[in-house]
């Protein structure tokens, strides 16, 4: 096991790539943190159920595969089947099954999902502009749109691993 004094100094981060690295992961634990209270506060809703509400109203008739919305959300399938339960005894999605895999499931949004979505995005698009957007040029959101391409591209990173 390699302690700090066995890691050599080229192996550490420099101050500038130190900074750039924990800022990202402060402003993202920050911001959700800001938005997740806002939902709640306004919407009885966490952010997480908020997101899965908005990628189901997204996607083709209302409804997704739960190993590409657990992608999409970031979430392990056991954390996106506990959420899933959740929401589906809130009435705001159902799970359906696939006809083309038995196996197969998806969750589907509910009249009462796209109605609790409709009034919580408006919540929510306001604190992203708020906290977020508006700290920004246009230049700058462009900047940032293509390095977060950049670095999702590297990671390597691709939707629905089965």
């Amino acid at each position: 096991m390699a302690t700090m004094s066995s890691v050599g100094q080229s192996h550490l981060l420099s101050p500038l790539e130190l900074r750039a690295w924990r800022g990202m992961l402060r402003a993202h634990a920050v911001l959700a943190k800001a938005l997740d209270a806002q939902l709640e506060e306004a919407h009885n809703l966490q952010l997480s159920s908020y997101e899965v509400l908005m990628y189901l109203a997204d996607a083709e008739h209302e409804r997704m595969r739960m190993c590409d919305l657990a992608s999409s959300i970031l979430l392990s399938r056991s954390g996106l089947t506990r959420l899933v339960d959740r929401l589906a005894r809130e009435g705001l999605i159902e799970r359906v099954a696939c006809d083309a895999d038995a196996r197969g499931q998806f969750a589907k949004l509910t009249p009462a999902g796209r109605e609790k979505l409709a009034a919580a995005r408006i919540t929510h698009l306001a604190g992203v502009r708020a906290l977020f957007l508006e700290r920004f040029t246009p230049e700058e959101l462009e900047m940032l749109g293509g390095a977060w391409d950049r670095v999702i591209d590297g990671a390597g990173y691709s939707c629905c691993k089965t």
